[in-house]
């Protein structure tokens, strides 16, 4: 099965953008950097599994920086054509009859982004694609524009080969443009944690211990005081994500404070530390955030910026919980992380977001509800949920299970074009 990738991968940095890569190189790398390599260059390791899926990857890049996402200038459009072009020699030039294609969410100029790839594409590709990272656009289509603009969407995109969804809340989206077949396939990653229980779990059950035991004025014994390192006391919650108010940022930071006052206020010798780490997208947001913490939260939010490598892995060894009260979510890549490293976490019962925690985990919150994330982040501060996380994490979404599935879906794809000569 010859497939053609028209979707772009990091940088800029986000979820959509890392899911690509992850899967390019899962199935097996970018066949035509292999031929014009002469085959000679390292093979992307793949697994059994994906065997006999061949990538063309057309790598749709718009934007530079995470900034510049979804601004509408005419230098896009033409790059964009250009890569129209690049994807049509692919069809002629190796045969490649599969189009896969990410589509848009709700905003409109990523919507006439759509419309000309489809335009352009689609009558080129004997089978289409869609795989829905983002959610909203179904709603979007039926209740915030002209009939004409949704007319448009529907007879340019309908009637998908597949249409492959994160959750089964994603469905909606997808059912809205009358695919052929619906798989649901939800995400996965690297294992970011690999020594889950000889290095970060001892520590989490030393300071939950720790924990516990302040907050009954007791001392700490020599080895629980030896494993829970220098701020027993402080219990550090991280946000991580985009920082903006759509991911929940300002409920975070509102959350935190009221959970810290509650503490204070009880006479805890506890302290909660909420770190914030990520890129602001907007300047206005950006500001207010430094206003609330100079107002609200001075002592009890901390701000590192973007992080990766290394400092990511630290902070996400060295935190005691995960917050993320995002207002909508088709998947929530974050959630995923923080469970491999059995982070408690409070979030939203928004999205996909209780089918990737289950229904009953016990931090959902609502949306826009402050006060209920702070609430739940004091419950975290006496959860030993570690193992289980963990344990969801390795049953659920790893990069292995993600793939084997992708690969079984896009095969459906091949199986039906082969019975229909």
């Amino acid at each position: 099965m010859k497939l053609l990738v028209f979707a772009h991968t990091p940088p800029p940095h986000h979820g959509q953008s890392f899911m690509v890569q992850l899967m390019l190189e899962g199935l097996g790398g970018d066949c035509r950097k292999r031929r014009r390599d002469g085959d000679g260059g390292s093979r992307a390791r793949r697994l059994p599994e994906t065997d006999g899926i061949e990538c063309y990857h057309v790598n749709a890049r718009l934007s530079r920086h995470l900034e510049d996402i979804g601004d509408l200038r005419i230098g896009k459009f033409i790059l964009l054509i250009w890569y129209c072009l690049q994807a049509i020699w692919c069809r002629f030039r190796y045969g490649v009859t599969n189009f896969y294609y990410i589509p848009a969410p709700g905003k409109r100029s990523a919507l006439y982004r759509d419309w000309l790839v489809m335009l352009l594409c689609r009558p080129f590709f004997r089978r289409f694609i869609l795989h829905w990272h983002a959610s909203g656009l179904g709603k979007w289509l039926e209740t915030m524009v002209q009939i004409r603009t949704r007319s448009i969407t529907y007879n340019l995109a309908k009637n998908a080969d597949l249409s492959i969804v994160l959750s089964n809340y994603g469905r909606g989206d997808a059912d809205k443009l009358f695919p052929r077949n619906v798989a649901v396939v939800g995400n996965g990653i690297p294992d970011p944690c690999p020594d889950f229980a000889r290095a970060v779990l001892p520590r989490r059950r030393a300071r939950l211990e720790a924990r516990r035991l302040l907050s009954v004025g007791k001392p700490l014994p020599p080895e629980i005081a030896a494993g829970a390192g220098t701020d027993p006391h402080v219990f550090r919650v991280l946000f991580m994500a985009h920082c903006t108010r759509d991911k929940g940022l300002f409920d975070a930071v509102e959350g935190a404070v009221l959970a810290h006052r509650k503490l204070a206020e009880q006479g805890s010798p506890l302290f909660l530390k909420l770190v914030v780490a990520g890129q602001f997208l907007h300047g206005d947001e950006e500001a207010e955030f430094h206003r609330l913490c100079a107002t609200l939260g001075q002592e009890v939010v901390e701000y590192v910026g973007f992080v990766s490598g290394e400092n990511k892995q630290q902070l996400l060894e060295n935190s005691d919980a995960f917050c993320f009260p995002s207002h909508l979510e088709s998947f929530g890549l974050v959630l995923a992380e923080a469970m491999a490293f059995g982070l408690p976490i409070v979030t939203t019962r928004c999205g996909a977001v209780p089918e990737v925690m289950t229904p009953e985990h016990p931090g959902l919150v609502e949306v826009r509800a402050p006060a209920q994330i702070a609430a739940a982040l004091l419950r975290l501060t006496d959860d030993e949920s570690f193992e289980a996380l963990r344990q969801r994490f390795e049953s659920h979404f790893t990069i292995e299970q993600h793939l084997f599935r992708l690969a079984r879906a896009l095969r459906t794809v091949a199986d039906s074009g082969s019975t229909k000569g």
